[in-house]
């Protein structure tokens, strides 16, 4: 029996017909490396899983804001096929990103309470099943919890180490649209690729591929660019990263990966609610182009850069690598598939890189100046920056690896796992911080809550509301009540005429 990437016990003869022994495991030795390598994985791992756990535990202050105040009536009046009809045919064309939020929207203030940690929940475990999938292509097998640590990492620093946790992780509607979408769609995308066997199982890929392309065209115009972006660097480049076997299916998948990505796009941006929120924010197609345009977006993709790259926490995503790379040994038995060549990282980069802007230029007709603090929109671009960054860390790990013997060895694996530690209790303080403002914000917002409702039950068709901002969260009332969006929402949600402006709650 031998232990393999997917953390499991399993046979020898089973799954790639080769062996899955224990990493570096010194035979006829008790108590040596082997020994203590066993519990470590699971012990690193708990960090960030403490941390997402905390995140899951504040979740229960979030509180239905912004958007979601226009959302949640439609949803209980007609039900989530009447705010797919208000996505296609109003609102942006996007159905399905309207599935989903129609999906936690049916539970109104518990879809909101309940989403962070069911989709924290779902994208660790799909990008587990990716680090598991990726190591056992490559060729390489590590100690139990392995995966899983790096798994973990990468959702903390994708998840934590943005300017606006609140806006990654706790609203559902941006989450949805630019932190669980690149999620889903790296994992619907490779996760059939990766795990077929056969002509079956590579038919299955490519059509999986093309569905999930058309599922993703219509659920986020940024994601769609960044997953183009990415399947056209395979199709290009298969012949230079991917072993020979592979080269043909890995471009015919890409291929109908993005044809799926562009019937999807297509479908969203011909649709009556594209066309209104382009002539809504006067945003049409060729504008993105003009000069003035492209010049903003290029200031505001080096402002995000710079943010970006003076964030140190995603230094944790290195180390989670280099601790990876230092444990993970060739698989033998099998010849690897995937890449182990530094020239992935150079693609990778370009590819980061293009798509960063690419998603700036889009978006820039939208948002003007504000793309640099419209921090959400950067999600669907970073999740393939902390993937390269893991890789880059592997492969930092794997150079050492000959010059690291016995107890040096275990000191770096240690200054690695030390990276990662200081990571995430570096991010426990601002979460900490941030979960106490939304228990306030919940409080106020609880109390306003009934208020609205006990006066709506009266008869009242008219009352006061007072905002109740966190994290720079759009309410009704915004700038001392000058901006009114959406506060007719917030009527038709608590079933009243109108609202009107006030300072102090009731």
């Amino acid at each position: 029996m031998t232990v393999g990437a997917s953390g499991v016990t399993v046979a020898s003869a089973v799954d790639d017909g080769g062996p899955a022994g224990a990493v570096g495991r010194p035979e006829g030795r008790r108590g040596g490396p082997a020994a203590w390598a066993r519990p470590w994985p699971f012990v690193l791992a708990g960090m960030p899983l403490g941390l997402l756990a905390v995140a899951a535990w504040f979740g229960r202050h979030v509180r239905p804001s912004a958007d979601e105040w226009c959302f949640l009536p439609v949803v209980r009046d007609e039900g989530i096929s009447g705010l797919l009809g208000k996505f296609w045919f109003t609102d942006n064309g996007r159905l399905g990103n309207g599935l989903l939020v129609g999906l936690y929207a049916e539970f109104p203030v518990a879809g909101h309470q309940w989403f962070g940690f069911v989709s924290g929940l779902v994208m660790l475990v799909l990008l587990w099943a990716l680090v598991v999938q990726v190591l056992r292509r490559a060729g390489q097998e590590v100690p139990r919890g392995v995966p899983l640590f790096v798994a973990a990492m990468v959702c903390a620093v994708f998840l934590f180490a943005t300017p606006n946790t609140y806006k990654t992780f706790y609203w559902p509607a941006a989450s949805v649209s630019h932190t669980v979408a690149p999620v889903l769609a790296c994992a619907a995308v490779l996760l059939p690729l990766l795990c077929s066997r056969g002509r079956a199982g590579r038919i299955t890929a490519v059509v999986s591929a093309a569905l999930a392309g058309v599922f993703l065209g219509t659920l986020s115009e940024e994601a769609s660019v960044v997953a183009l972006v990415v399947l056209a660097g395979v199709v290009l480049f298969a012949h230079r990263i991917l072993a020979a076997p592979v080269r043909r299916v890995a471009r015919l998948w890409s291929l109908a990966g993005a044809a799926g990505v562009v019937v999807g796009t297509l479908l969203l941006f011909f649709s009556p609610g594209s066309r209104n929120r382009r002539e809504r924010y006067g945003a049409e197609s060729a504008s993105m182009l003009s000069p003035d345009s492209l010049l903003g977006s290029l200031r505001g993709y080096a402002e995000i850069l710079g943010t970006v790259f003076g964030t140190w926490q995603y230094l944790g995503a290195v180390g989670a690598g280099v601790l990876l790379g230092l444990v993970a040994r060739d698989r033998p038995g099998r010849a690897p598939v995937l890449p182990r060549k530094p020239l992935l990282l150079g693609l990778g980069t370009a590819a980061f890189l293009v798509a960063g802007l690419l998603c700036t230029v889009i978006t820039y007709p939208v948002f003007g100046e504000r793309v640099v603090t419209t921090e959400r929109t950067w999600n669907d671009y970073l999740l393939l920056l902390v993937g390269l960054l893991v890789v880059a860390g592997a492969f930092l790990g794997r150079a050492l690896r000959p010059s690291v013997r016995g107890r040096r060895s275990a000191g770096t694996v240690a200054a690695a796992a030390a990276v990662c530690a200081a990571t995430v209790l570096s991010l426990m303080g601002p979460l900490a911080d941030l979960g106490r403002d939304m228990q306030v914000r919940a409080e106020r917002w609880d109390h306003q809550d009934r208020y609205l409702r006990e006066g709506a039950a009266r008869g009242a068709k008219e009352l006061p509301y007072t905002p109740t901002p966190v994290a720079r969260m759009l309410e009704p009332f915004g700038q001392q009540g000058r901006k009114v969006w959406p506060a007719q929402c917030v009527a038709d949600y608590y079933r009243l005429d109108k609202v009107t402006y006030s300072e102090r709650l009731p």
